[in-house]
């Protein structure tokens, strides 16, 4: 469904100015954005992915990966094409790497805003993700259906690559309530070669959301001979650290998949090396994940007890209540009530 894109501005001669993330593009009559699906209809943007929905779940909130946000509820999860990134090594490429500019072949379902907070009334779900793609991307339905879905205490959350400019931030956030924000490496290189993008407002975006109250949990998918150097694992633990000791820094191991099929999977043991730098750095709680049998419980930070039992995306085992320790009575950082 086409409608007018909200945090543009009209340019001379028909040209627009885009500023929901930050590629801030200029738009000419007629062009695309970097995304693919915000064009400029004679000096009008407009966002093409409007309600086109394009994969509709019921998940788990640790799939997100979310661990201090609800744990052992369901999350209904949503997303259109499009993304404002070109990650070699994403995983959901098939749908983030189509655009309505280059004429997508996925079908897509056309679903009010109205319709997706009901559909989450109906399957018991506490809470919308606006994930698999980049939720920014679709900004202007996500934030109609998070008003909405506010307005039934039914929670948001994003899960993005954190390049959305500090407007569209501050607009969402009064809906916003948690984010999983993907710091995929710690280099303005890295950035630029492989995702066609910028360091800075990812570490901006991270540093506002905490600023705004959302609660932040950061995920890097460590690739092998990428971003595993000991140098630069360490210096994304000391930023997360820097900004807050309480945010999870969730680990993720990396498979060979779209354009980086030829690399290796990550090591069990580099990951462990990446989980005690994340430690060493003063964070609290360090994930990590797409490995099984270790990696993903919860302990408390003050008595060392275990509090949250993991296997896989389910809950085995919760000692928070009303987000304590039942053992020592320490308030654990999260949302969980």
């Amino acid at each position: 469904m086409k409608k007018e894109a909200l945090l543009y501005e009209k340019l001379a001669d028909a040209a627009v100015h885009c500023y929901l993330c930050a590629h801030h593009c200029r738009v000419e009559r007629s062009q695309f954005g970097f995304c693919g699906v915000r064009q400029n209809i004679d000096g009008v943007l407009y966002t093409h992915v409007y309600g086109e929905v394009v994969s509709l779940n019921v998940d788990p909130i640790e799939k997100k990966p979310l661990f201090h946000f609800l744990p052992g509820t369901e999350s209904l999860s949503l997303a259109t094409i499009g993304c404002n990134f070109r990650c070699g090594f994403c995983q959901n490429w098939q749908i983030s790497q189509e655009s309505v500019r280059d004429g997508s072949a996925v079908k897509a379902q056309e679903i009010a805003a109205a319709d997706i907070v009901k559909a989450a009334i109906k399957n018991k779900c506490k809470s919308i993700s606006y994930t698999y793609t980049e939720p920014t991307i679709f900004f202007e339905y996500a934030f109609d259906i998070a008003k909405l879905a506010k307005s039934q205490g039914i929670r948001n959350n994003f899960v993005t690559n954190g390049y959305m400019t500090q407007e569209a931030l501050r607009l969402i956030a009064p809906y916003l309530d948690s984010a999983n924000v993907d710091l995929k490496a710690f280099q303005e290189g890295s950035y630029k070669k492989v995702c066609a993008a910028h360091l800075k407002p990812v570490l901006d975006s991270i540093k506002l959301m905490q600023k705004l109250g959302v609660w932040i949990e950061v995920t890097t998918l460590i690739v092998p001979g990428f971003n595993d150097s000991r140098q630069e694992l360490t210096d994304i633990a000391q930023f997360i650290a820097e900004v807050d000791t309480a945010i999870p820094w969730h680990i993720s191991r990396f498979h060979p998949d779209y354009q980086f099929a030829s690399y290796e999977a990550t090591p069990e043991k580099t990951l462990k090396f990446a989980q005690e730098l994340g430690y060493k750095a003063g964070l609290k709680f360090v994930y990590v994940g797409n490995v099984y049998g270790w990696g993903s419980d919860t302990s408390c930070p003050s008595c060392k007890k275990l509090l949250v039992k993991r296997e896989g995306f389910s809950i085995l085992e919760n000692n928070i209540q009303s987000g304590a320790c039942v053992y020592c009575h320490a308030r654990i950082p999260g949302i969980f009530s």
